[in-house]
C-alpha cells in the first residue's frame, strides 16, 4: 500500500510457493541416478530371459498337450489318415509287403501238378506283366481299403489305444503298436494287411489267404536326433505349465521393476511376440532340413503331411502368442501420453461423439443411463477389460481369431460404454454445453483486464 502497511495475500503468490515446495520435495525424494541405471539393468535382464523362455513355453505346452492329453492327440492325428498323400505311402508299403509272398510259383498253386510246367513255360515271357497286373490289383484294392471308413476307424481307435505308447515311444521306450526303433517312430500296418488279405480272397485271388501274418512298419517320424532329443523332450513334456507360468513372471517382473513401465510394456510384448515369431520360422526351415534328411524310399509328401499335422497346434499357438502380444502393446500404447496416441484416441472420441449428436437430434433419450454411465464410467471399463481377459483365460485352446474376436468384442463394449455415457453436445455452444470430463484450466474466462 502506498502508506507502507501490508496489502491483501495474492492468492497466486501463494499457490506458486505450494507449488516450490512440492517441487523442492519430490527432489529431495527422487532416487539417485545410479538407482535407475541398477533397475533398468535388472529389468533388461528379467524381460531378456523370458523372452527367450516364450519359445521354449510355447514347446512346452505343445509337448505336454499332444503327449498327455488323449483327445487332443486324437484329434491332431485322425486328420493324417484322410491325407492322399498318407494314403498312397500306406497303399505302397503294404502292396510291397503283399507282393513279397505272392509270386509266379504261387500263383499256380491251383494248377494241377501234371499241367505246372506246360503252364510256366507258357506264362514264362508273360512273368513280368503278370506280376505287374497283380501288383497293380493288389494296390488298388489296398488303396480302397485306406481310403475307406474302415481305416479311417481303425486309425482312430489304433491311436487312442496306444496314446500311452506314444509317450513311452516319445521319451525312449518301446511298446504297444507305436514304438522306437532306429530313431524312428512307427506304426505296425498289420490288422490293415489282414484286411487286405481278406478282400483279395473274397474278389478271387484265394492264394492270398495263405501269406502268413506280416508286420510292416509305417514311420510317422524318423530323425538321427530322436534319441538324442528324448531327454530334453522329456523335461519341456514335464515343464509344459510352468516354464510358460516362469516366463510371465519374468516379464511381468521386469516390467513392474522398470523405470518407465508402460513404455517398457510395450517393448517387453513385442520382444515375446519376436521370439515367438521366431520359433515359427523355424519350424519352416526345420521341415524343408527334416524331408531332405529322409532316406530315398521314403514318401516325402507323406512325411510332410505327417509334420504338418504334428506341429499344427504349435503354430496355432504361435499365432496366438504374436497377436495376443501385437495387441497388448497397441493397448499399452493408445492409453499412453504420446501425442500420436491421443490423436488416435480423439478420432475415436470424435467420432463416437459425432454418432451421440446424430442420435441425440433424431430424438434418443438415455434417461437414466447416461449419468450413472459417466458417473462409473472408469470402473465399467476396468470391469470389461477383466472380463475379456477372463474369457481369454477359460477359453480351452484360444487361437490367434479368438484374441481378435474377444478384442473387437472389447472394443465393441467400450464403444457402445461411450456412446451411452457421452453427453449431448450442445448445438447453440453454450457454455452448459462443456464436457465435464474435460479438466479445466486454471483462469479460463477471464477478461483481458485480468478480471473474472
Amino acid at each position: 500500500m502506498a502508506d507502507g502497511t501490508p496489502g491483501p495475500a495474492d492468492p497466486h503468490d501463494d499457490e506458486l510457493h505450494r507449488l516450490r515446495e512440492r517441487v523442492a520435495a519430490l527432489e529431495r525424494t527422487r532416487p539417485p541416478a545410479g538407482h535407475h541405471r541398477v533397475r533398468a539393468f535388472f529389468s533388461a535382464l528379467l524381460i531378456v530371459i523370458g523372452c527367450l523362455l516364450a519359445p521354449l513355453s510355447v514347446v512346452a505346452a505343445w509337448a505336454s498337450q499332444e503327449v498327455g492329453d488323449t483327445d487332443r492327440y486324437v484329434s491332431t492325428i485322425a486328420p493324417i489318415a484322410a491325407n492322399a498323400d498318407v494314403q498312397d505311402a500306406v497303399a505302397n508299403r503294404v502292396t510291397d509287403a503283399v507282393m513279397a509272398h505272392i509270386d509266379l510259383n504261387t500263383l499256380l498253386e491251383g494248377v494241377a501238378p501234371a499241367e505246372r510246367p506246360r503252364v510256366a513255360a507258357a506264362l514264362g515271357k508273360l512273368g513280368g506283366a503278370l506280376e505287374g497286373a497283380v501288383r497293380s490289383f493288389v494296390h488298388d484294392k489296398t488303396r480302397q481299403i485306406v481310403a475307406s471308413d474302415r481305416f479311417q476307424t481303425f486309425w482312430v481307435n489304433a491311436n487312442r489305444k496306444i496314446h500311452n505308447a506314444v509317450d513311452k515311444a516319445l521319451t525312449g521306450s518301446g511298446g504297444g503298436a507305436i514304438q522306437l526303433t532306429d530313431n524312428a517312430v512307427q506304426i505296425d500296418l498289420a490288422p490293415v494287411i489282414e484286411q487286405v488279405k481278406a478282400d483279395l480272397v473274397a474278389d478271387g485271388l484265394t492264394v492270398a489267404g495263405k501269406i502268413p501274418e506280416i508286420h510292416t512298419q509305417f514311420t510317422v517320424v524318423k530323425s538321427d536326433d530322436i534319441g538324442k532329443l528324448k531327454t530334453g523332450f522329456r523335461l519341456l513334456q514335464l515343464a509344459g505349465f510352468w516354464l510358460p507360468v516362469l516366463a510371465l513372471v519374468l516379464v511381468a517382473a521386469g516390467v513392474l521393476l522398470a523405470v518407465h513401465r508402460r513404455r517398457t510394456l510395450v517393448a517387453a510384448v513385442l520382444g515375446v511376440a519376436f521370439a515367438t515369431l521366431v520359433l515359427g520360422l523355424g519350424l519352416t526351415v526345420f521341415r524343408a532340413v527334416y524331408l531332405d534328411a529322409l532316406p530315398a524310399s521314403a514318401s516325402r509328401p507323406a512325411a510332410g503331411a505327417v509334420y504338418d499335422a504334428m506341429v499344427r497346434l504349435m503354430r496355432t499357438t504361435i499365432r496366438m502368442v504374436v497377436a495376443l502380444g501385437i495387441v497388448i502393446a497397441l493397448g499399452a500404447w493408445l492409453t499412453g501420453r504420446g501425442r500420436r496416441a491421443a490423436l488416435v484416441r480423439g478420432f475415436w472420441h470424435s467420432g463416437i461423439r459425432a454418432v451421440r449428436s446424430s442420435a441425440d437430434h433424431a430424438g434418443l433419450r438415455t434417461g437414466p443411463v447416461g449419468p450413472w454411465l459417466r458417473r462409473y464410467r472408469r470402473w465399467i471399463l476396468w470391469v470389461l477389460v477383466a472380463l475379456a481377459l477372463l474369457s481369454y483365460l477359460l477359453w480351452s485352446y484360444p487361437t490367434a481369431w479368438v484374441v481378435v474376436g474377444i478384442v473387437l468384442c472389447l472394443l465393441l463394449a467400450l464403444a457402445i460404454v461411450d456412446f451411452l455415457a457421452d453427453p449431448p453436445e450442445d448445438p447453440e455452444g453454450s457454455e452448459g454445453s462443456e464436457d465435464p470430463r474435460r479438466p479445466r484450466v486454471a483462469g479460463k474466462g477471464r477478461s483481458a483486464d485480468g478480471t473474472g
